[in-house]
């Protein structure tokens, strides 16, 4: 198996950073976060997915982690569709495609509406009717320290109040590649703040009606994901998605959280290569 190494994507003008593991030849997954998070979301989900037989392609999205923020500031749902389809263009095959939270709804819309990019879809805990509270909720954390932290120590103790289901990392390497640390020795979040906070966030041209028309049109093998404790997908909005895309399969992972891939990583793992195994055998 070839070890990770960075790749980057040019589109519409922006670099877009990722990392990926496994062959070249494989058959490739891309796998795109949530808001607010980076591509090391993925770590070992993409080693796994290596591991499997396949090409997994972990994505910062735009205005995340390493890649571009957008000079316009548009981080509506289309942008990221849109760099979605350029990625997957980029291919060998078509793609899988993972999507968490924003990355899933990108897919959605992308796969509804921009020409079908992805071969089989992977949506974790998002659904075109998410629940509003959980919504405000993982706004008002996005939101909570615009001037960041005054250690590493502080943002794991934020992380830890957010999410209390989660151990305490007692390593914190793993969040300093969250977080960028700025000429005032401050720690900030690895996202342009224009992404929560402008005209043009997802947020703001986020439509259920049209999510909704998309999940009827995704026509390829899908998987919802759920994470059983979690605050933004409701059991009733997981059922309003299987019927409108009753050929998809579903998983609810227990013990999990909104941050289903973090939450319990090796049940979600194990979903994943499964799901991808039985629509798509590794030759």
């Amino acid at each position: 198996m070839r070890e990770q190494r960075r790749v980057h994507f040019d589109v519409d003008g922006l670099r877009l950073v990722g990392d990926a593991w496994g062959e070249p030849s494989a058959p490739p997954v891309v796998l795109l976060h949530g808001g607010g998070q980076t591509r090391h979301a993925w770590g070992g989900t993409a080693a796994a997915l290596a591991r499997a037989g396949r090409l997994a392609i972990a994505l910062d999205l735009r205005g995340h982690g390493d890649s571009s923020w957008a000079q316009d500031a548009d981080y509506a749902i289309d942008a990221f569709a849109r760099d979605l389809c350029a990625v997957a263009a980029a291919q060998s095959r078509k793609p899988a495609v993972v999507g968490a939270s924003l990355g899933g709804l990108a897919t959605l819309v992308a796969q509804g509406e921009l020409g079908k990019p992805a071969s089989a879809v992977v949506l974790v805990d998002i659904a075109p009717r998410t629940d509003a509270a959980g919504v405000q909720r993982i706004i008002g954390f996005m939101t909570a320290n615009p001037d960041g932290f005054a250690s590493l120590d502080d943002a794991a103790d934020a992380i830890a109040a957010y999410m209390p289901n989660r151990p305490r990392p007692r390593d914190l390497s793993g969040l300093s590649k969250n977080l960028r640390r700025g000429a005032d020795g401050r720690w900030r979040w690895h996202w342009d703040p224009r992404f929560i906070a402008g005209d043009r966030r997802p947020t703001a041209t986020q439509d259920p009606e049209r999510l909704e028309r998309c999940a009827a049109r995704l026509g390829v093998p899908t998987l919802l994901v759920r994470g059983r404790m979690s605050d933004l997908v409701t059991v009733e909005a997981a059922e309003e998605f299987l019927a409108l895309a009753p050929h998809a399969k579903f998983v609810d992972v227990s013990g999990a959280g909104h941050m289903v891939a973090g939450d319990e990583n090796d049940a979600f793992t194990d979903a994943v290569v499964r799901f991808l195994d039985e629509v798509d055998p590794v030759r």
